[in-house]
């Protein structure tokens, strides 16, 4: 028979800092990679906004992977790679439409 979640039972917290130690550095440059690449990729969609979406997807891309090397935890590798990600198709987006000129 499966497990039941009994009433008091407490569900594991979603956090960053899966050893238990607060990063505040790592977790902010964290979450500023994740919500900085979104914010690159959705404005390299916009074909007018193709110098914004190249100049702050590449800085999001060099911060992620700089915060890739000093990061400590995997939860926040995870979400830096997602940012990194999202920032490299912005910048290429914004590259097809027009790059630095």
């Amino acid at each position: 028979m499966p497990e039941t979640i009994k009433a008091g039972a407490r569900r594991p917290d979603l956090t960053l800092n899966a050893d238990g130690k607060r990063h505040p550095v790592q977790s902010g440059l964290t979450a500023f990679t994740l919500l900085a690449g979104v914010v690159a990729f959705a404005t390299g969609l916009i074909v007018r906004q193709h110098l914004a979406a190249t100049v702050l997807g590449v800085v999001v891309i060099l911060i992620g992977l700089f915060t890739q090397m000093i990061s400590v935890a995997r939860p926040q590798r995870v979400l830096l790679m997602a940012g990194v990600v999202a920032a490299f198709v912005g910048v290429c987006l914004g590259i097809a439409h027009g790059g630095w000129g």
